[in-house]
């Protein structure tokens, strides 16, 4: 449940910094774009981040079933 809730997380923080980014630089508010992309830059951080351990939790669940 709690890598839902992650997915979840991760694509609020993505949608959420695009939105702020975009309205930063629609209103010229550095500022704000700033704050949107780095929103935007940690959510998929995080999203690439929690790929990589499913990825590498599949690969040692694989080599101690054998």
């Amino acid at each position: 449940m709690s890598n839902l809730n992650n997915k979840v997380e991760n694509a609020k923080d993505k949608v959420v910094g695009k939105t702020k980014e975009t309205a930063g630089r629609v209103t010229g508010n550095q500022e704000m774009e700033l704050k949107g992309t780095l929103q935007y830059e940690k959510g998929d951080l995080k999203e690439k981040v929690d790929k990589t351990k499913d990825k590498f939790t599949e690969k040692i669940n694989e080599t101690l079933n054998k």
